[in-house]
């Protein structure tokens, strides 16, 4: 690999410059409360198809975002242009939309306090800035990806592909919060097609999960999609020619490359406070998890302990401040399978009576306006659970279900059904194939709720997404979800070729 180094603050001067005087402004505009923040953000994108390369993006967003509260009202205006007298002006730009915005509010719009951050600093775990990474040496990693694979007898095709983001972020408030902080993140995929003579076809990715970690994580032999790639052909080849599913109802044991998208949108997301009161309706939905059923509400078995922690290392959420200053937290969700509580902001703290934020706000860019955003939401396992292998040894009759595909769930994250990427049947105990056409499909609780079994330590990978979606316009937030495998008893399964019709 050619010269990289660790990322480094590149906006320090310019902060120094503009941060005062945007906040002198918009105190001397009488504002109660001022937060602005200025980022540097990095984004690489690199795709290759059979060796060749597709894609190839390489992206920087800078800019500054200043939201106010005046009189109850909220504004926020955002420019390119980093010099004082522009970033000063955003003061006045923010506090005319508050001043439309108060007319229009039923109560005035109040934040939860948080204590003062000081000139703190924050920088996520990594060795190597994966933004910095010359592009030839990218190339050469990816084509060596292609290559393995296609070695693979039957392989038709292969497509290789690395997202890399940096994000240089600081924030300063007129209580006198001021922190900066730089995170990474990457996401490895590799997916491979092979077609029968007579047209029918299958596809395979590997399972490796998007990271908040830099480039060293993908070069290590044991990490990312490379210790994947010398099966993943045989794999393909067996699920080409395995049997399609009969439908009906089975015992699954869920690999945590599966569960971890079923928990984003069943709990990630049915547990976001502005859902449950209603505020998020046009975009993704509402909530079934309505505030009258907090800490009363039968959310799954009593194994079912999900936490909520912005401070997981290596995780995609993780971070060291929000962005409206509040600090990083760890927090419980559901408990002995009763949801205990939301994943909040400084708006929904201080409107539901919940005294402080768990600090769950973010904007993907500057030019947006912090939102409530979900924390890394895992499934806590087993502490003497067993392993995945023993679980499927545990199970008479089911599937082992392995790797994301496609999902869908119901406007208020009740209904929902998830695919994957393997099938395996389990007979007595054994694996005994692949199977094809694996679809779930459960409602939200009665699903959690016929959680039997847990796996230990040994069994725990922490999933995620770099692009989950929310908001109006529309934003997108990294985030990451640990989990265990886990059994759940007599599960509604479908044949998904099937019920397409094919």
């Amino acid at each position: 690999m050619s010269s990289s180094r660790r990322a480094t603050f590149e906006l320090d001067t310019v902060v120094a410059d503009v941060a005062a005087g945007c906040l002198e402004r918009a105190q001397a505009l009488g504002c109660s409360h001022a937060e602005l923040r200025v980022e540097r953000i990095r984004t690489q994108i690199l795709v290759l198809r059979d060796g060749q390369v597709e894609t190839a993006v390489d992206d920087v967003e800078i800019g500054a975002g200043l939201r106010v509260l005046r009189s109850g009202g909220q504004g926020f205006a955002a420019g390119d242009l980093l010099e004082r007298e522009a970033v000063a002006g955003l003061a006045d730009e923010a506090v005319s939309m508050a001043d439309l915005c108060t007319s229009a509010l039923r109560r005035p719009l109040v934040l939860a306090e948080e204590p003062v951050h000081r000139s703190v600093t924050w920088v996520a775990d990594h060795e190597v800035d994966p933004t910095s990474v010359a592009l030839g040496d990218r190339v050469g990693l990816l084509e060596s990806w292609c290559g393995t694979v296609r070695r693979s007898r039957g392989v038709a095709h292969v497509k290789a592909s690395v997202m890399a983001v940096t994000e240089e972020k600081h924030y300063a408030d007129l209580a006198g919060t001021t922190t900066r902080q730089i995170r990474v993140r990457v996401h490895p995929v590799v997916e491979a097609l092979a077609v029968t003579d007579d047209g029918d076809f299958e596809t395979m990715r590997t399972l490796a999960p998007p990271v908040g970690l830099g480039w060293e994580h993908l070069e290590d032999p044991q990490l990312g999609p490379g210790a994947e790639l010398d099966e993943l052909g045989e794999l393909l080849a067996a699920k080409l020619r395995a049997p399609t599913v009969e439908a009906g109802r089975y015992d699954l044991v869920i690999d945590p490359s599966n569960l971890w998208l079923t928990i984003h949108e069943s709990v990630g997301h049915a547990l976001e406070l502005d859902r449950a009161v209603g505020y998020e309706a046009a975009y993704a939905g509402t909530s079934f998890a309505t505030v009258e059923g907090l800490d009363s509400r039968r959310y799954g078995s009593p194994l079912m302990h999900v936490v909520a922690d912005r401070t997981t290392p290596g995780a995609l959420a993780t971070i060291g401040y929000d962005d409206e200053g509040v600090a990083a937290q760890r927090f419980d969700l559901v408990r002995d399978g009763v949801q205990v509580g939301y994943q909040v902001d400084r708006r929904m703290a201080a409107e539901q009576g919940l005294g402080r934020s768990n600090g769950c706000a973010f904007a993907d860019s500057p030019m947006h306006v912090p939102i409530a955003r979900m924390a890394n939401v895992s499934l806590v396992c087993d502490p003497d659970g067993p392993s995945t292998d023993e679980l499927v040894a545990d199970t008479e009759r089911g599937i082992l279900v392995v790797g994301d595909k496609s999902w869908s769930i119901d406007m208020q994250r009740h209904n929902f059904q998830f695919t994957g990427q393997r099938f395996f049947r389990i007979d007595r105990g054994h694996l005994a194939g692949q199977l094809r056409d694996v679809a779930y499909q459960s409602r939200t609780t009665d699903f959690w709720a016929s959680l039997d079994a847990l796996g230990g330590p040994t069994s725990v990978v922490l999933g995620g997404a770099m692009n989950c979606g929310k908001g109006q316009p529309g934003q997108v937030a990294p985030v990451s979800h640990g989990c265990p495998s886990a059994r759940f008893r007599s599960v509604s399964v479908l044949n998904a070729r099937s019920e397409a019709g094919r």
